[in-house]
């Protein structure tokens, strides 16, 4: 009987613990920020919320981070070359480190900076290895969201095939395609949007779903004997008779850009002689919109896509002489060589706060929303849109190297309307379709991630909904990061006066120039150039409304400010301090702030007026902008 009891006990003990196991297995992990996707956004939205100490997870599905940049294998940075700040300057600077500098990385004729996927992907797991904050669940895909009424969310995700349930109360949807946004409610556009409701006079009169051609890219090595592959199915040799020139290319889709075969293979030259093959000339790229389609409908459409790239990889072999290059061995752990997905240019795009569009990007200061003034990264390519495997066109519109100036994306396109809780980063933040041309490249991307970071930290650090977040506070940490808030190429980033110049750009006191130089897109503030009493005075009294003039002041003054002058407009803010007194401390904090040739007769620059009104008004702290750009909290 004794035993009988023992072995009872044993197990009602047994049982007990195990029931506990199983409670403790279902109870939920807390974080303050989860990150959906560690892709190009991904990756930098999760090291920089866990920089600010925020507990962070990013749930990414492969083995892999980097996304567009090393899982799907486009390992050449687009435009932002010389903007170089934040984490896009961290992650170049540690491609620099280890390949020998930036020469190293100038291999092909695409980019400055090209890299093999797999040391992307291994620089991306070594910064993020160093935070404390942050945890990177491989593997992971989420399988259910369930909003609570404190607008954080339960996810379910399945990890490794467990399913485990997490608790999140800031999201960031860093997916390729804005899956999360959807499951979410998110309202969102795919496809071309009308240029009644853009008014972009370069967008088509209907809209439609028409979205860019997707790419399976293959990287290539050399190799010492013949690698010719087997023929793919329907393997049909006249796709690609156009894809350089060629006596059997009749009738080219774009007649303006027949390279040689030379050009195409050397094109995404990488480091170690390997070659980036993402040839939108009649090349790899493959019409096919996925965007709403199931997990299942995806993976059964993409096998056309890598059929494409495989085809290509035959004519180059076959038709153009390449029969010793071939899929890299020593890149992609996967079963057949190609990356771990494609590379996706164009995804849902949310309906968020503000929608950002061409002319934004044209004619910044000229809109009714100032959007200029909540920039929170910034982009210097052109739109280039890739549609030549689209076959519907009656005619190919023409949008790759659409010219526009640099320019800054606004904060509220990662904010979506009437979902709250929730970040949106990647390629499906609120932008138009011709905008998601330029928005989408690899520099922006990884400023969006840095941005969308920054905004989750500072929700969760307040205790406040991402919309009531103050727009300064975040342009303040992605300056403190080392980030641009305007794309000026006046000064680098590490100059002592780049963030006085950046905080005053963003007020619009003293406004930039926006040029484009055949392919170059730049933008000048002009640093050291005159301003004009008239131009200056506008600009002030932008942000400070009340400032009273002289009758016929704003047309009439046409001289250069001095610093006498200048002290003149800031007596009109500062109305308990006189121009006498207000030049005696400029005078004393002249060298302390860098300056040079102290005379309050001298015509100064457009920067040393920007560095003077930083240090004596700061309207940047003092005035603040809502997500659309309007001055709040100012002096009447």
């Amino acid at each position: 009987m004794k035993k009988v009891i023992t072995l009872l006990g044993f197990l009602l003990f047994y049982f007990s613990a195990w029931s506990n196991e199983v409670e403790k297995a279902e109870e939920a992990v807390y974080y303050d920020v989860v990150i959906i996707g560690g892709g190009t956004s991904g990756i930098s939205a999760g090291i920089q919320s866990a920089r600010m100490g925020i507990k962070t997870l990013i749930v990414e599905q492969y083995d892999w981070l980097g996304g567009m940049l090393t899982s799907a294998g486009v390992s050449a940075f687009d435009g932002n070359y010389k903007l170089k700040g934040g984490f896009w300057s961290e992650f170049r600077d540690s491609l620099n480190s280890y390949y020998g500098g930036e020469g190293a990385l100038k291999t092909g004729w695409v980019s400055n900076v090209l890299f093999e996927p797999s040391v992307g992907n291994k620089i991306f797991k070594q910064i993020a290895g160093k935070e404390k904050n942050l945890n990177i669940w491989y593997r992971s895909l989420p399988v259910t969201y369930q909003k609570l009424e404190d607008n954080s969310c339960e996810i379910k995700i399945n990890k490794n095939g467990k399913t485990r349930k997490i608790h999140s109360k800031v999201i960031i949807d860093a997916t390729e395609l804005g899956d999360v946004a959807k499951k979410l409610g998110v309202r969102y556009d795919v496809g071309m949007d009308s240029r009644l409701i853009t008014g972009e006079s370069i967008a088509p009169l209907e809209e439609n779903d028409i979205i860019q051609d997707l790419t399976y890219v293959m990287i290539l090595k050399e190799y010492d004997k013949d690698m010719t592959i087997a023929k793919p199915q329907g393997y049909n040799p006249a796709l690609f008779y156009c894809s350089t020139t060629n006596d059997k290319c009749i009738s080219p889709k774009e007649k303006n850009r027949l390279w040689s075969p030379e050009k195409m293979i050397t094109y995404g030259k990488l480091p170690n002689k390997k070659y980036m093959i993402n040839w939108p000339i009649e090349g790899n790229d493959y019409y096919l919109n996925l965007v709403d389609m199931n997990p299942n409908q995806r993976e059964e459409a993409l096998k056309k896509a890598k059929n494409i790239s495989l085809s290509f990889l035959y004519y180059i072999q076959t038709e153009l002489g390449y029969n010793k290059l071939a899929l890299a061995d020593d890149e992609f752990p996967t079963e057949d060589k190609l990356p771990f997905i494609p590379y996706y240019r164009e995804s849902r795009r949310i309906e968020g706060l503000v929608r950002f569009t061409v002319n934004h990007v044209t004619n910044p200061y000229d809109q009714k929303q100032k959007l200029y003034r909540t920039s929170i990264g910034v982009g210097d390519y052109p739109v280039d849109h890739h549609h030549c495997r689209y076959s519907g066109w009656a005619e190919l519109p023409d949008f790759h190297f659409y010219p526009v100036p640099s320019y800054g994306l606004p904060l509220g396109v990662m904010i979506p309307k009437d979902v709250k809780g929730l970040i949106v980063a990647e390629k499906s933040i609120s932008v138009t379709n011709i905008v998601n041309g330029s928005t989408r490249l690899q520099p922006v991307v990884l400023q969006i991630g840095q941005a969308a970071g920054i905004l989750a930290a500072l929700a969760v650090k307040e205790s406040k909904d991402i919309s009531e977040i103050s727009v300064r506070e975040v342009q303040k940490m992605i300056l403190n990061a080392g980030g641009y808030l305007m794309p000026y190429l006046d000064l680098p980033a590490t100059h002592q006066h780049f963030k006085a110049l950046q905080r005053i750009g963003v007020t619009g006191i003293i406004k930039g120039i926006g040029v484009n130089k055949g392919w170059e897109n730049q933008t000048w503030f002009r640093a050291d150039s005159l301003i004009s009493v008239q131009e200056l005075a506008l600009g002030l009294k932008d942000v400070y409304p009340g400032m009273m003039f002289e009758q016929g002041f704003e047309q009439g003054v046409k001289s250069n400010v001095t610093i006498s002058s200048l002290c003149k407009l800031l007596s009109k803010i500062i109305t308990d301090v006189s121009p006498y007194d207000i030049e005696k401390n400029i005078k004393e904090e002249w060298n302390k702030l860098g300056l040079m040739s102290f005379d309050n007769k001298r015509e100064i620059t457009r920067l040393e007026c920007a560095i003077i009104i930083d240090k004596f008004i700061d309207p940047f702290n003092n005035v603040d902008v809502d997500i659309y750009g309007k001055f709040i909290n100012r002096v009447k």
